[in-house]
């Protein structure tokens, strides 16, 4: 092979760069790649120029060539565990509760360690038409010998009376005073019995767990469906359990993981902040850094909408046996620990992410780092994940760029639960909810993410379900939220690229086509730009190459 030869060069009629000079994504080009970077893009008629004896090349004719997609907030380790391990009990799959009872029912016989866990959607109570979610007793009817846990989202569980024994749980249990996601609450009928129904708990909860061999195979079979196979390339992965992280290095060891993890600690989830800032005393992971490696800590300043747990500045309206009435959410950081974390994380060379889902816990998180005096010299800026979904005071960016923090929403939400803000805020629910379309004008490089965990939409670890609720914003319940807010395609697509990257600190690694970076590549079977944007729905990944290495070949295409 010559000097100035590639090893593979991808010609293509259709070539979309991302980078920030790109005025026409799309033009006839190509890009050449030796030893997994990128040492040339450009005009078609000069890919001969990066050819030699030993260069394959490959014409892929209108298929369009463009970068990887980064999704920068993802739970990758329990959505692989959720789709190897539960019962999908989603909405619109169950419509009804009577159909949620029937999928149990038919899977009695998977039950695992005495437990049948279902995966049912955030906000499943309004999606199934019952709107409501199924009792206690209706659990009961399906076994009362097997315990049962219907896993809302994450954030709410409903147990049969067996789960409820399993657990611990009865008139006299007592919650903790904190969780790792929020403040756990066991909600009890009129008498004092448990109903079933509990929130912020499943991390305290027994239940099955998955371990050696089979764990591998769901990170590897969850990895490839979820991520890879989309032209997700790289992950910021929010850890869940140190077994799973050394899993996940011995994969990438043995070349059978085709998407790079930049992992975040969850704090304390995972592990402590200070072994989260000494982990490479005691984690062990091998495998290039390039692969994987430990990128952050991630800490929880409140819960989530749909337990009623995210912090707000306007009472919650809902009065419902799930939900109570007239609270306003708890904010779990204090400024001195916030004000620790991020000196800490700075000091070990991590960012810093903050789950911060209301308004007010937002405000209090920002403030906290303004008073921290921000991040360090030379330290990467702190995240606040969620800031963006939901905006009722505009103002509030002024905050952030005191903070200088970066905002990570997802506009996969819009879909999720931009219906029901007013269900549960009432008229200070339809104020700013994924106010896309202003963030970027402002100047705010922002992001798409999947948040994948479990109850998360089918398809939500796709970039182009993310990318065309930016554009269509069309809810779960089929209305269109604040349309003015819409993006542009070429901007959605920068926000799971290039934008996604520069998140990460990584824009000079990966997220465009640039020579110097890596050669994460992916080909789609059509041309974004041609469809509309319902039809993006429909646009399939045919190849995904990690610093060029395929990784992934469509079926349609071997």
């Amino acid at each position: 092979m010559s000097e100035g030869s590639a090893d593979l060069v991808l010609v293509t009629d259709r070539l979309i760069r991302m980078t920030d000079d790109e005025t026409e994504p799309g033009a006839p080009g190509f890009v050449a790649i030796r030893g997994g970077t990128v040492v040339a893009t450009g005009p078609k008629e000069d890919a001969a120029a990066w050819t030699g004896p030993g260069t394959r090349v490959h014409d892929v004719g209108g298929r369009p060539v463009l970068p990887g997609f980064v999704d920068v907030h993802a739970h990758l380790e329990v959505a692989a565990r959720t789709h190897y391990q539960t019962v999908d009990c989603r909405a619109p799959r169950c419509r009804t509760v009577a159909d949620v009872l029937h999928t149990l029912r038919e899977h009695l016989d998977e039950a695992v360690d005495g437990w049948l866990v279902g995966q049912a959607n955030l906000f499943f109570d309004q999606k199934l038409l019952d709107r409501r979610l199924p009792t206690r007793a209706e659990l009961d009817s399906v076994s009362t010998q097997v315990a049962i846990a219907v896993r809302a989202g994450g954030h709410i569980t409903v147990l049969n009376s067996r789960g409820l024994e399993l657990a611990g749980i009865d008139r006299d249990y007592r919650e903790a005073d904190f969780s790792i996601t929020g403040l756990p609450t066991v909600l009890r009928d009129a008498s004092g019995e448990p109903t079933g129904v509990v929130k912020e708990m499943d991390n305290l909860l027994p239940l099955p767990e998955l371990g050696g061999e089979a764990l591998e195979q769901a990170l590897r079979e969850g990895v490839h469906d979820l991520f890879t196979a989309h032209g997700v390339t790289t992950v910021g992965e929010i850890s869940e359990t140190p077994d799973g992280l050394r899993a996940l290095d011995r994969l990438h060891r043995d070349g059978r993981l085709g998407t790079r993890l930049r992992v975040y600690l969850w704090v304390p989830g995972t592990t402590s902040l200070e072994e989260a800032c000494t982990h490479r005393d005691w984690l062990g992971l091998g495998a290039s850094e390039d692969l994987i490696r430990v990128h952050g800590v991630k800490m929880f300043a409140d819960g989530g909408y749909s337990a009623a747990s995210a912090a707000m500045k306007q009472p919650y309206v809902t009065d419902d046996a799930v939900h109570g009435h007239g609270h306003c959410g708890a904010v779990a950081l204090s400024p001195d620990r916030i004000a620790q974390a991020l000196h800490a994380t700075a000091a070990a060379g991590l960012q810093l992410a903050v789950h911060a889902n209301g308004d007010r816990a937002q405000e209090e998180v920002c403030e906290a780092i303004a008073a921290a005096g921000g991040a360090p010299v030379g330290a990467p800026a702190p995240r606040v994940e969620h800031a963006g979904n939901f905006l009722p005071d505009p103002e509030a960016t002024a905050l952030w760029r005191k903070a200088g923090i970066i905002p990570v929403p997802q506009p996969v939400f819009l879909y999720t639960f931009g219906d029901f803000f007013p269900a549960y805020l009432g008229d200070y629910g339809l104020r700013g909810r994924f106010p896309l379309r202003d963030l970027l004008d402002e100047g705010w490089p922002l992001t798409g993410s999947s948040d994948v965990w479990i109850g998360s939409e089918e398809g939500a670890t796709n970039p182009f379900f993310g990318i065309w609720c930016a554009l269509a914003r069309r809810s779960f319940q089929g209305d269109v939220i604040d349309p003015g807010q819409s993006v542009t395609l070429t901007e959605a697509l920068r926000m799971h690229t290039i934008n996604a990257a520069r998140t990460l600190g990584e824009g000079d690694r990966y997220g465009s086509l640039e020579a110097g970076k890596l050669a994460d590549v992916i080909v789609l079977d059509r041309d974004p730009y041609a469809c509309t944007a319902d039809e993006l729905l429909d646009v399939r990944v045919d190849e995904v190459y990690l610093a060029g290495r395929l990784v992934h070949e469509s079926a349609r295409i071997r």
